[in-house]
């Protein structure tokens, strides 16, 4: 007969009712999570995509008002200085001296604090006064010599005082002030004489002729000298001829200058200037003959030509006879 099985006894029924209720209260648990992380029953979680508030600004925007006032007001004067100067020495000088002012505010508005809304429109006003000081400085240091624009014809080319403008009303439309007084500025010009016009004329008495005939691109203004003294300068549109009469005998040197804008007080052109001379000399003679007279007539091309024999070479422009 098979051996009897051994009966349960009380201590194996708690342990296998103890088993049961460890079951039950695991797969409670489990079910507890499962709610959980379905966000049922639980405490709803944050939403990561709700905006964040506003920072408090870190600078006052009075005290960066200040500072603005502080870094344009002399620059300012110093503009309006320039835009009252007469031209010459009077308004090189101011351009210098606003040059260095506009240089100063970018140095002190680029050291400030900057409230957070101010922060894009500083650095752009910052970088268009570094370009406005430097291009005053331009504009003074090309308003002396030959070949010499008017300074507030250079200045009116440039970007600068525009890039400022803009920066300005950036900041102006936040709530800070940056008004400028920006110098007046003038157009390029075309100032031209009348074609064969004496620009400067010595005594003439001889019976010699020089006819000019000017085939370049730009109007030209053609000087004879004699023992280092102008005798006279002739005015000879591009595609003109011109004709000077009554030369007297002598050798010349003969100097010409082209260019664009012809500025009458200082006898130079403004822009796009050469200066050169003739390396051989003109020779006007009068001699009396029988039944009359022989003189000279010569006819200079200032633009190459085919078969031409005249050459020229360039002359530094503080050498120019005026």
């Amino acid at each position: 007969m098979p051996a009897p099985l051994p009966r349960q006894g009380r201590r194996g029924r708690t342990a296998s009712r103890a088993a049961s209720l460890a079951a039950a209260t695991l797969a409670l648990s489990l079910s507890l999570s499962a709610c959980s992380s379905d966000g049922a029953g639980g405490a709803p979680a944050a939403d990561s995509s709700a905006p964040s508030p506003s920072p408090t600004p870190t600078v006052d925007r009075a005290a960066y008002r200040h500072t603005l006032t502080g870094a344009l007001g002399p620059l300012n004067s110093a503009l309006r200085a320039v835009d009252s100067a007469h031209e010459g020495s009077a308004l090189n000088t101011a351009l210098d001296t606003a040059s260095s002012r506009a240089d100063a505010a970018a140095d002190a508005l680029q050291m400030t604090a900057t409230p957070d809304d101010a922060s894009p429109g500083n650095s752009q006003l910052v970088s268009a006064l570094r370009a406005l000081g430097q291009d005053l400085k331009s504009a003074g240091s090309a308003g002396g010599g030959r070949c010499a624009t008017s300074p507030r014809v250079t200045l009116g080319s440039a970007q600068s005082p525009q890039s400022v403008q803009a920066a300005g009303r950036a900041l102006t439309a936040l709530g800070y002030d940056t008004t400028l007084h920006l110098p007046r500025t003038q157009p390029a010009q075309h100032r031209r004489l009348t074609n064969g016009t004496l620009v400067r004329d010595g005594s003439r008495g001889g019976l010699g002729r020089l006819t000019v005939k000017n085939g370049t691109a730009r109007d030209a203004v053609v000087t004879l000298t004699r023992a280092n003294r102008t005798a006279f300068s002739l005015y000879v549109r591009h595609g003109s001829n011109a004709t000077v009469r009554s030369v007297n005998s002598g050798s010349y040197t003969v100097y010409f200058t082209t260019g664009e804008d012809w500025n009458g007080p200082k006898s130079s052109f403004t822009r796009e200037c050469s200066f050169e001379k003739f390396d051989d000399h003109a020779n006007f003679k009068t001699v009396r003959v029988t039944g009359g007279t022989q003189y000279t007539v010569l006819t200079f091309t200032l633009n190459k030509v085919l078969g031409g024999n005249a050459r020229t070479s360039t002359v530094p422009a503080a050498e120019f006879p005026s």
